[in-house]
């Protein structure tokens, strides 16, 4: 039976699980996501149409038009405020790139690298840790930089305390929501940058990526990546003089890497037909049973950590799929993940 988009938002979850073809035990889709069967299955045509030749490219570009409205809608943003890259180092390098010499910029001490290293390449980074970024924040900072979601532990950022702040001081809010878009509903307009790769819970191809880009944060960026496809008109901006970009975030566009984008626009649409407020409480479900479970206190996230003896050992006997870092392990869960996923990962773990 076909499953069409519009038929998931009155679908109870259970139901919704047989789009996907996860294998029993995966739990760390904050490493990669799993697309849906007919992502993956578009993407598929679209490389045999690459393999034979048997068009030209310009059918390919209707997936980027799709993904960048399918991601401004899962953010609450307008699409014209949405610019489309490949790494959210790279969408955030736009920014670090342009700031005045001596820029502080403040972040928290356990920050994933790729909202570390453009900063400290390109300003003067300064860390603190995540419980006292709000407080941190002061006359001398420029820009606060953060993950809504904590990729090491799953931690959810305080951003109301963290946005008012800086807005008292006038500080640029530049947030990292790749452990949260896909999950967590969020608001992109809060913020003056949110940077989203899309392979983990947006379930795309790695080399998609995307961002809100304020009106208030394009003042401060220089386009540096700029190229025909972020001219205001992409198809009169092959050759020749002058500079003549968009005049909103499309100015920052990199040229879309077509079988990425083709992947992506069908996932992002299938998160937004079932609802991410439907999809965070499947998530968070699972993961309080986890953490329940394991004599630990829900924390509201899709992603937990727990430190257990030879987790790793144990989980790879039993077949599930979970990352072990420095000897914990960090479990997540998504929309294909089931109660019988858990509970392999607990009768491994117990």
């Amino acid at each position: 039976m076909t499953t069409h988009l519009t038929d998931l938002a009155h679908l109870p979850m259970h139901r919704i699980h047989h789009l996907w073809d996860a294998e029993p035990g995966w739990l760390d889709t904050a490493s990669y996501g799993l697309p849906p069967r007919h992502a993956h299955t578009e993407l598929t045509r679209v490389l045999d149409q690459w393999r034979r030749g048997s068009t030209d490219w310009t059918p390919w570009e209707d997936y980027t038009h799709r993904a960048r409205h399918a991601f401004a809608t899962l953010v609450a943003a307008p699409p014209t405020d949405i610019t489309i890259g490949a790494t959210a180092s790279q969408l955030l390098s736009m920014l670090a790139a342009a700031l005045p010499p001596g820029t502080t910029v403040l972040a928290p001490e356990i920050e994933f690298t790729s909202n570390l290293f453009p900063w400290a390449v390109s300003a003067t980074l300064r860390t603190v840790p995540p419980d006292h970024l709000a407080e941190s924040i002061d006359a001398s900072t420029g820009v606060v930089a953060f993950s809504l979601v904590q990729s090491a532990t799953g931690q959810i950022a305080p951003a109301a305390d963290i946005i008012a702040a800086a807005r008292h001081h006038g500080a640029l809010v530049v947030a990292d929501a790749s452990q949260a878009c896909g999950w967590l509903p969020i608001d992109a307009t809060r913020f003056d940058v949110l940077v989203c790769a899309a392979y983990k819970w947006l379930m795309s191809p790695r080399g998609a990526a995307y961002a809100y880009l304020s009106p208030r944060a394009r003042e401060h960026m220089r386009p540096i990546a700029a190229n025909w496809y972020a001219g205001a008109d992409p198809g009169g901006s092959y050759y020749g003089p002058p500079l003549r970009l968009a005049p909103d975030a499309r100015a920052f566009d990199l040229s879309p890497a077509w079988f990425c984008q083709a992947g992506a626009a069908p996932a992002i649409e299938t998160l937004n037909a079932i609802g991410i407020d439907r999809v965070h409480a499947h998530n968070t479900a699972l993961a309080a049973r986890f953490q329940t479970a394991l004599g630990q206190q829900p924390t509201g996230s899709a992603i937990v950590t727990v430190e257990i003896p030879d987790a790793r050992r144990r989980l790879a006997a039993a077949g599930v799929r979970a990352a072990v870092r420095a000897g914990k392990v960090r479990a997540s869960f998504h929309i294909y993940t089931t109660d019988a996923d858990v509970d392999l990962a607990l009768n491994a773990l117990t």
